[in-house]
């Protein structure tokens, strides 16, 4: 396996190196240990030293063996007071452990790793409504309760990111470990999803699949930060958010043939296969990209290689006084940084009710698609089609703005995150055009078509929209970036898991013309959050003290 694709750090690596005692796979600096002279540099600042045993203490200590621990511990104390504390950082700037100094095709394989896994968490919480019915009659419930299944799907990959993205962060464990084993565990899972005997234990594992199969659609979006250059950094999300939005196009389309031609069931055996592929990719070639992680093994290698316990990674250094208040406060970044930046709450906000918004209107494609125009489960599934075309369309143009607007901007010493914000002012228009050309132009005296064409300007908004704004608070937030994340997927989840209930109810009430229209209405009071953000986000950014 070649070195560049860095291989050690990998499941698979860690693995063979755990049974060969570290002999295969080794990294350079257990090669060459005198390697890490080129690593450090002095640092004034020394680790807290304990105090030794005083003589008093050491007469008083009863018994031999209480006294032979209190002298190796003085003579442990003594060692670390000898030892000055010098930090382990890159072998310079073009160290080959530094992710950013990864060759390109290492970075497009993780990348397409994050897509595919994005892609098909997505597609397990859409593609299930075909089978809906099926679930039903098979079950003997209700359209609420069949619901749930979405909806508890969609709460649980809100709730897992605010876990798994802080504990992605931390240097002690980093990101590969946690999505391949969520991933496992999400795998493993969906088998009392699909043998389910009855609706209680379906409902209950997809609560749970959806918290394991979550850390992609929210930590993904950290990994993109870890390895690319902030350049190169809007490219790759638009890529990677974009595989998020097919997932919700391809699940109707695939899960309406599925669901009636071989049962409801079937829908969720298709994506837990292709997450069974990406699991066995991950397996072989998903290194670890967190800077911290990376350094913190480094300096763990160096500490044996060398017997010198003053090297430490500088967040050794700066974990070196945190007690468990401090630890804590780490596993809860996401909902603080959620809720008390001003910004990451009035964007997630906004990108959540949006996305709450946009679930009620998916709800009317069976009202208009399978009662006005008489289309079946299978048909129905194809109008979405209009919304991958859109997609096609829009993400290129968006990123040849990005080329030829963002990028030399980006590189100029006065360039300021608001930069980033001018496409949103084509996506807030185009949601609520979108609504009322669905919502008033379905009906049997206009030809399906043309409501077809319509929902397509639902991938424009959401492809400016929601990559402009991730994009935006990514910079603002870099250093967070997973954590931010986390909490704006909550936001979607929430919002998206609770709209669908009563969005059914709604539409047969007022009929799909007014309800595509308050839907509408409610894009509208949002049209000027961005103009907003684009005219008075610096004087906001400084009301956070985390804030770039």
């Amino acid at each position: 396996m070649p070195v560049d694709l860095h291989v050690q750090s990998t499941i698979f690596g860690k693995l063979m190196r755990l049974v060969s005692r570290n002999k295969v796979f080794q990294y350079p600096d257990e090669v060459d240990p005198s390697s890490w002279k080129n690593a450090i540099q002095e640092d004034p600042t020394q680790l807290p030293r304990q105090t030794s045993p005083s003589t008093v203490d050491l007469v008083n200590a009863s018994g031999k063996e209480a006294q032979n621990g209190a002298v190796h511990e003085q003579q442990q104390a003594r060692k670390r007071e000898k030892c000055d504390v010098t930090i382990v950082g890159w072998y310079g700037p073009d160290d080959p452990e530094n992710p950013q100094n990864w060759p390109n095709r290492l970075k497009h394989l993780i990348t397409f790793q994050m897509c595919i896994l994005n892609f098909a968490v997505y597609i397990a919480s859409s593609i299930y409504v075909p089978g809906e019915p099926g679930l039903m009659e098979e079950f003997g419930v209700g359209e609420v309760v069949a619901t749930l299944g979405l909806s508890l799907f969609t709460l649980g990959y809100g709730l897992g990111p605010m876990l798994w993205s802080p504990l992605s962060e931390m240097p002690q464990l980093g990101r590969t470990g946690i999505f391949f084993w969520t991933l496992l565990a999400f795998i493993l899972f969906q088998l009392p999803v699909g043998l389910a005997p009855n609706v209680a234990v379906f409902l209950v594992f997809r609560l749970v699949t959806g918290f394991c199969g979550s850390p992609c659609l929210a930590t993904g979006g950290g990994t993109i930060n870890d390895i690319y250059p902030p350049i190169a950094v809007p490219y790759a999300l638009c890529i990677w958010s974009s595989a998020g939005v097919l997932g919700p196009v391809f699940g109707p389309l695939i899960g309406g043939y599925l669901a009636s031609a071989m049962g409801w069931r079937w829908t969720i055996w298709v994506f837990t296969c292709l997450c069974s592929l990406v699991l066995i990719i991950m397996f072989f070639f998903f290194p670890e990209t967190s800077a911290d992680n990376i350094l913190y093994n480094r300096a763990k290698r160096l500490r044996k290689a060398t017997g010198n316990e003053g090297l430490r990674s500088r967040t050794e250094i700066d974990a070196a006084n945190h007690t468990t208040r401090d630890d804590l406060e780490v596993l809860a970044r996401a909902f603080t940084l959620t809720f008390s930046e001003p910004i990451v709450l009035l964007m997630d906000l906004y990108a959540g009710l949006l996305y709450g918004v946009l679930f009620i209107w998916f709800e009317s494609f069976p009202i208009v698609f399978g009662s006005i125009y008489g289309f079946n489960s299978g048909q129905q599934g194809l109008v979405f089609l209009g919304i991958l075309v859109f997609t096609v369309i829009s993400v290129p143009i968006f990123l040849l703005w990005v080329n030829k607007k963002l990028v030399p901007q980006m590189s100029s010493p006065n360039f300021k995150p608001e930069a980033v914000l001018p496409p949103t002012f084509v996506g807030c228009f185009a949601l609520p055009i979108c609504l009322f050309w669905f919502g008033w132009t379905s009906r049997e005296s206009v030809h399906w078509i043309v409501p077809i064409i319509g929902s397509g300007l639902f991938a424009v908004g959401v492809v400016t929209l929601f990559n402009s704004v991730y994009t935006y608070i990514g910079i603002v937030y870099a250093k967070y970036a997973a954590s931010i994340f986390a909490g704006a997927a909550l936001f979607r989840a929430s919002l998206g898991a609770a709209f669908p209930l009563f969005a059914r109810a709604m539409f047969k009430r007022l009929g799909v013309g007014p309800g595509n229209s308050l839907l509408g209405g409610i894009a509208i009071l949002f049209i000027p959050v961005p103009f907003v953000f684009y005219r008075y986000g610096e004087r906001i950014r400084s009301w956070s003290k985390r804030a770039q």
